[in-house]
């Protein structure tokens, strides 16, 4: 049987070039900053080979009447332990369109990266759509 080539979203990919990530660091900063300002406390961007992942740290929710003794610590440093606990929004898979990247959300049930439709009902889309697709975890 001949073996046919299938495009696949979701693997391969070209190694991100530096212009490429500077930018696509700034855009998706620039569109959460906008659209976003107030759901988290910061959005870490960070790159490997031809990937993009993208985080937020939110202000944890820590009732007042804490039990101490399921973590041995105190009520502030829970809150300041979970400020520094990253949720991952979404994963970015590049080739070679700044404009065209597919994408992938964290699945916390599996705690793996799984493909996504972005919003536009698409494979693909801009970094700011996938900011948008995946900020439900930033949702009140």
């Amino acid at each position: 049987m001949k073996k046919t080539w299938v495009y696949d979203p979701h693997s391969g990919g070209i190694k991100i070039p530096e212009t490429v990530r500077v930018s696509t660091r700034k855009r998706i900063l620039e569109y959460a900053k906008k659209h976003y300002s107030g759901k988290y406390l910061r959005i870490d961007i960070r790159f490997r080979g031809q990937l993009c992942y993208i985080d937020a740290y939110t202000e944890p929710y820590v009732p007042l009447d804490f039990d101490t003794s399921l973590y041995g610590k105190s009520r502030e440093e829970r809150i300041e332990y979970l400020r520094n606990v990253p949720t991952h929004l979404c994963r970015l898979r590049y080739f070679g369109d700044e404009d065209n990247w597919s994408m992938a959300f964290f699945t916390y049930s599996n705690e793996k990266y799984e493909p996504s439709f972005f919003n536009n009902g698409s494979f693909h889309g801009t970094p700011e759509q996938a900011f948008e697709t995946s900020a439900v975890y930033l949702q009140d």
